[in-house]
């Protein structure tokens, strides 16, 4: 019997050991961290043996393939000693497409990858389709493969699963954009990372689809050396040229197939102009997957904003709260403070990814009349804000984050979160920290 040794315990782990226990391999799971009780709850539902605080070397590496969950990286010791001695590796979305001949439509970028998956399932489920939600939202691929397959998948995909990724195949794949980001897993090089991210249209023939932002300077350079033979599909707010949806007339118009439609960008749920590239991917998908025009056109107008992604909180005497804590590099913060048409009182800070602030410098200049520094060490931000705008100063908590914020911000202004860096110095995780946020305003 073929052995399946899955490292990590978490949503991807877990619902890649009970694929691979539905389909009679010897399964052990390992996790040198702690593995939360619904996970242990369903490892043991399945009779899977599992460890956590702990690896056991020798239950690893007598492994016939790993499944390794993304957070890991390649420099860790027992996946370099598993190469070493010639023990596959693969991702969790790699093992579950072994199992499964349903639509994938498969979307990666540096920035809105959330927000374009939400929206696209959104519309797939308004159209009636029988569609799954998976990747760094919804349940597992594996898990929804072994225990509730769907027609239809809308997967979102960081470069750490496209990594893991060999014969997986994408029948629609979106790349909306490739800025600098987690560079320190790619030896710090740009080539690496953008190689990674393109990875997810590995595999595709001339009967699947890419779409991909047009005007992207790094994704057009990278298009000059590759050979692609799927369908290319474009997407642009600046051209309608060769494009398969732009905007014209203040409206997103698509042309795809011979169908002709277009939607009035005032009438989107998500306002901005990053929000209309997301929109526009989204469309381009479902028009791929035959979802009538109508139904396209009402689901982006009702959809509901991603959870601490550009999240309105509150109005209180007269100043917008918004939850923008997902935003944990710099070009995320930019389309924040893109979107944002009033005077801001901006939080930044957290465990700088080495950030260069330049690409903000100008909208917080021309709109921020306030900066809350909300870090263990913000020297950085400091050093290069200091003088630009009319207030920095600090907070080492979010409540006292909050409270700098009110007494900062006057009727007509917007505090905003959109930290620019991880959370990791104050706060568990980037839905901690917009938690957090949205506590301490609704407490005001």
């Amino acid at each position: 019997m073929k052995r399946i040794v899955v490292l990590g315990g978490g949503e991807s782990g877990a619902g890649a050991a009970v694929l691979a226990k539905v389909k009679n391999f010897d399964v052990f799971l390992s996790d040198m961290g702690e593995i939360k009780p619904k996970y242990q709850e369903l490892l043991n539902k399945y009779a899977i043996e599992w460890e956590h605080k702990n690896h056991t070397k020798e239950k690893i590496i007598n492994a016939d393939e790993i499944i390794k969950s993304p957070g890991i990286p390649e420099t860790a010791p027992l996946i370099v000693e598993a190469r070493r001695l010639g023990i596959p590796v693969i991702s969790e979305i790699e093992f579950a497409g072994r199992y499964s001949q349903s639509k994938m439509v498969c979307i990666t970028g540096s920035n809105g990858k959330t927000t374009t998956t939400m929206l696209t399932y959104h519309i797939l489920q308004k159209a009636g389709l029988d569609v799954g939600l998976a990747g760094n939202v919804g349940n597992s691929l594996a898990l929804q493969v072994a225990t509730d397959p769907h027609d239809v998948y809308v997967i979102e995909l960081s470069s750490f699963q496209l990594d893991g990724m060999y014969d997986f195949k994408a029948n629609v794949a979106v790349l909306l954009n490739i800025m600098p980001d987690h560079l320190d897993r790619y030896d710090h090089k740009m080539e690496n990372y953008v190689a990674a991210k393109f990875r997810i249209i590995q595999n595709q023939t001339h009967d699947d689809s890419f779409i991909f932002w047009h005007d992207d300077p790094i994704i057009a350079e990278q298009l000059k050396q590759m050979d692609i033979e799927s369908r290319m599909l474009p997407f642009s707010a600046d051209t309608e040229d060769g494009c398969a949806a732009y905007v014209k007339d203040g409206h997103l118009t698509f042309d795809v197939d011979g169908k002709h439609w277009d939607v009035a960008a005032n009438e989107l749920a998500l306002q901005g102009r990053h929000n209309m590239y997301n929109s526009m991917a989204a469309g381009l998908s479902a028009t791929l997957l035959d979802v009538k025009s109508d139904v396209i056109r009402a689901a982006l107008a009702d959809f509901q904003a991603v959870e601490h992604r550009l999240e309105y909180v509150r109005t209180l005497d007269g100043v917008r709260y918004i939850n923008d804590s997902k935003a944990t590099n710099v070009n995320s913060t930019w389309y924040a403070l893109e979107s944002v048409r009033e005077p801001v009182v901006l939080i930044l800070g957290g465990k700088d990814k080495g950030n260069d602030y330049s690409e903000i410098e100008q909208f917080v200049i021309d709109k921020v009349k306030a900066i809350v520094c909300l870090g263990v060490d913000n020297t950085k931000l400091h050093a290069f804000f200091d003088g630009k705008v009319p207030v920095v100063t600090d907070a080492r908590s979010m409540a006292e984050c909050v409270a700098k914020c009110h007494d900062l911000a006057t009727d007509g202004d917007t505090v905003l979160l959109s930290p620019c860096c991880a959370s990791f110095d104050l706060f568990n995780s980037y839905e901690d920290r917009g938690t957090q946020f949205k506590q301490c305003v609704n407490n005001l």
